[in-house]
């Protein structure tokens, strides 16, 4: 669900932009009073995982589009919503800048469909007070389900009311609200079954993750993540390294919509002004477009060619790999940084 500019004008892209930045400045602030240190290196596993894991795309049976994890309620879920935020924020700004994956108009409308509403609006409403006094396998299977599917409906919602918003008249309201909701059911649906799989491995290693950012309180000294913390590491490497091999090459729940209602998966992009502007710049910064290397076109007769699967290429591989790594180092100096001012401020 990773918004192009194309979709936006720059008045509601900065508008998004600005809601977003109070939202991870707010966060911020909160990290600095509240943040557990123990909880840093976790924090930029859990992102490195989201990323590899986003590469993802399962098809959809029937339909022809696909889906991808989101992944914030699996982060607001194990550190918390503000360092979920944060997280989010960061795996989306690596995606923008270096892979293409998403605009940078896109990226405040982006952050806050995929990172405001599983962090602060299903977690607190949903999930916590489902799991809070009994967090047994059946609690954390429902709670995942129905905060999931509540993030993903509002998430698609939004890209919606952004469109129109952005007068967008390519994209009825009508005709595309009926064509995103349906479909970003089905992939709230998997992304519930596969967060309540992950929360219910951490239940297992190590419960107190959980009942800590239930609690909103640290965990005690002698509680260690360090296996935790090793086995997302290997997650992440696995899922970006190889598994991100066997992504759909169907259309996302977004563009799948779009192609419905405009005949294409995506709309033209404006030749001038702020939104073009941003456009050559991300064509600077995204050094691997797409998750691969960059190409020389192919020839008209090699257009049509079909993709083959799964997509055993090295490009994919690298941007894996060294995408998880530019989501691990920017979440731990995030949280270091946090570390840093919290004992200045003392």
């Amino acid at each position: 669900m990773h918004m192009a500019d194309a979709l936006l004008s720059p008045a509601v892209g900065a508008t998004f932009w600005a809601g977003t930045a109070a939202a991870i400045a707010y966060s911020s602030k909160k990290i600095r009073e509240t943040a557990d240190e123990k909880v840093i290196p976790l924090m930029g596993v859990l992102g490195a995982f989201i990323f590899a894991a986003q590469m993802i795309n399962f098809t959809i049976p029937g339909t022809g589009s696909s889906g991808h994890l989101g992944g914030g309620m699996i982060l607001a879920a194990l550190v918390g919503p503000y360092a979920a935020l944060l997280v989010m924020a960061s795996v989306l700004t690596v995606q923008a800048l270096f892979f293409a994956d998403g605009g940078l108009l896109a990226l405040g409308c982006n952050i806050w469909n995929l990172g405001i509403y599983p962090c602060f609006i299903a977690y607190p409403l949903i999930f916590k007070p489902l799991v809070r006094k009994n967090s047994s396998p059946q609690k954390i299977i429902a709670a995942s389900l129905l905060s999931s599917v509540v993030s993903l409906q509002l998430g698609a919602f939004s890209v919606v009311i952004e469109t129109v918003l952005s007068g967008r008249s390519e994209l009825p309201f009508s005709t595309f609200l009926y064509l995103m909701q349906p479909i970003h059911l089905v992939i709230g649906l998997v992304e519930g079954m596969a967060t309540a799989g992950l929360l219910l491995f951490v239940k297992n290693a190590r419960p107190e993750i959980l009942e800590s950012a239930v609690a909103a309180r640290p965990l005690s000294s002698g509680v260690s993540l360090r296996r935790v913390v090793i086995t997302m590491a290997v997650f992440a490497a696995l899922t970006g390294g190889m598994l991100s091999w066997f992504a759909s090459a169907n259309p996302d729940g977004l563009e799948w919509s779009i192609e419905k209602v405009f005949g294409k998966p995506e709309l033209p992009e404006q030749e001038t002004g702020l939104t073009a502007a941003l456009k050559l710049l991300q064509e600077h910064t995204a050094f691997l477009p797409d998750y691969g290397f960059k190409k020389p076109a192919a020839p008209a007769e090699n257009e049509d060619a079909g993709e083959q699967w799964p997509a055993v290429e090295p490009g994919t591989t690298v941007s894996g790999l060294l995408g998880s790594g530019i989501v691990l180092g920017a979440v731990l100096l995030i949280g270091c940084a946090a570390k840093a001012m919290r004992k200045h401020l003392k």
